[in-house]
């Protein structure tokens, strides 16, 4: 059965943990994809737009290397490694089976290079030479990668014993510390891919190439496996499946999982995931793919909701203790972005808003400080900001607290006097 849905993840460490089941009508157009699952994903917000049996675990085949690509760039970034450092394959690198079979054994490529196969050849050598630098041991660097899958939120079903994605039976040294198979639901993928943009971004530089030489002495480069990038678009072989803004994400196959491809592409500052699992062809991978950007882009939009600084209509102003000022106006510190269907309505969002608790409602406030907070909902999408205060509010001398004090005591009373009579 197809669903459509908006989900809105939390983009953090507690993402497994709390996934708000929210939904919201269909667009009305649902795509008929011919696969096993599933899923169309709003890259920045993590909101997902469509679904078709996305929570069945299945093998991910090559897809798993995103999770490598992951690793290997969280290196980078983390200073213990650079582009420009070694790497030699091993044996077991040089001997994988599978895509690839470009490095021997003990050749020595750049951690860039090294990168390039992998990310646009697929090259199972350079992710077992990868998984050997960074984890000791490709089953090591598996530990690793099933860590790092509870860290970005993927379900407990995601499960990896390899950094290649073959399975057990396609290992000639199967981890005999993980029992198993490769396995990823499409939400997982997608989950990944998600991370991968928001932590990685870089790596669009490397899947976005359609064909590098590993080697400048090579007499042919590597081939892209995604056919769909829109550096195709005037290659006589692949222009058929060339999509425009379309530059990742990660392609896989094997007997057992068929075809799979993550997919990612921008359209006017919109950015969509795409994760089709379990085709029967290698076109189809691509074609059905087709089928889920359309339907995320003819549909859907990201909407900025409200801006920073903005005053809300339920909450404009606190009351301040002991402040020259007895009161203080609120706006927004940040603005609040929705992806929605397109033409959403004013009226289809909701604002809620609450101050902060009494106790720190005293002066001196300073312009700036957090006094409040508002969430605003779409169709189960929720989102908090907090309400600072526009203006400063110096705490008032003790003789303008005690006339205050006075002239709200006559006050009540004298208001007292006036309801009895």
């Amino acid at each position: 059965m197809v669903q459509s849905v908006l989900l809105h993840i939390q983009p953090s460490k507690a993402l497994a943990a709390e996934t708000p089941a929210a939904t919201t009508a269909p667009a009305g157009n649902e795509p008929q994809i011919n696969g096993k699952s599933a899923i169309v994903m709003e890259a920045s917000t993590g909101t997902v737009l469509y679904e078709m049996n996305a929570d069945e675990a299945l093998p991910p085949a090559s897809m798993a290397k995103m999770m490598t690509e992951y690793l290997a760039m969280e290196a980078i970034k983390e200073g213990k490694y650079t582009w420009e450092t070694p790497i030699t394959a091993s044996k077991n690198a040089a001997d994988v089976i599978g895509s690839g079979q470009l490095i021997a054994e003990n050749e020595t490529l750049t951690y860039k290079d090294m990168f390039n196969a992998m990310s646009i050849y697929s090259a199972n050598d350079a992710s077992v030479a990868f998984a050997e630098t960074l984890g000791g041991t490709e089953e090591n660097f598996a530990k690793m990668m099933n860590e790092k899958a509870k860290e970005l939120g993927m379900s407990d079903q995601a499960h990896f014993i390899s950094a290649t994605g073959l399975s057990r039976a396609d290992l000639k040294n199967p981890p005999a510390s993980i029992e198993g198979e490769t396995v990823m639901t499409a939400r997982d993928a997608a989950i990944l891919a998600y991370n991968i943009l928001k932590d990685h971004k870089e790596i669009l530089e490397f899947t976005k190439i359609p064909s590098l030489k590993l080697r400048p002495t090579d007499k042919t480069p590597m081939i892209n496996w995604n056919w769909m990038l829109e550096g195709n678009a005037s290659n006589t072989n692949f222009k058929k499946y060339a999509y425009p803004g379309l530059d990742g994400l990660k392609t896989g196959s094997t007997d057992d999982a068929g075809y799979c491809f993550t997919g990612t592409a921008e359209r006017n500052g919109m950015r969509i995931i795409t994760v089709v699992m379990g085709t029967k062809t290698e076109p189809e991978r691509f074609n059905e793919t087709r089928k889920l950007l359309d339907y995320g882009f003819n549909n859907f939009e990201v909407k900025p909701y409200m801006s920073e600084k903005t005053e809300i209509d339920s909450l404009k102003k606190v009351n301040i203790k002991k402040g020259v000022q007895t009161e203080v106006p609120l706006v927004t510190k940040s603005g609040v972005t929705f992806v929605t269907k397109k033409g959403a309505k004013p009226e289809e969002f909701t604002i809620t808003a609450e101050p902060v608790e009494e106790s720190k409602l005293v002066a001196p406030i300073k312009k700036g400080d957090v006094l409040g907070k508002a969430k605003v909902s779409y169709n189960g999408q929720v989102q908090t900001i907090d309400l600072i205060a526009d203006a400063d509010v110096e705490k008032g001398s003790w003789i303008r607290l005690l006339f205050r004090s006075i002239k709200n005591f006559f006050g009540d009373m004298f208001s007292g006097m006036k309801d009895i009579f």
